[in-house]
């Protein structure tokens, strides 16, 4: 995960069929700018292991969030 790089963008679970160990439904989630994911339908996420890894697209709902809350999120301790 690149912290301070300014691309990340907030996703809520909404299905995680596939990965019910690394999802947790209704859970706020941020994302990593990957251009030639998102090509594919995928995302970069950051998911429970503080790993970020590919998911696919449609398991999410992106989340518009009040600048400050996001700049509180995504200055978070590590």
């Amino acid at each position: 995960m690149k912290k301070g790089d300014g691309n990340f963008r907030f996703v809520v679970c909404v299905n995680n069929d596939d990965y019910p160990a690394s999802l947790e439904l209704r859970k706020l989630y941020h994302t990593i700018e990957d251009k030639e994911a998102e090509r594919r339908n995928f995302l970069r996420v950051v998911d429970e292991s503080g790993e970020d890894y590919l998911y696919p697209a449609h398991y999410f709902v992106a989340l518009p969030l009040p600048g400050e809350v996001e700049e509180a999120l995504t200055n978070l301790p590590s």
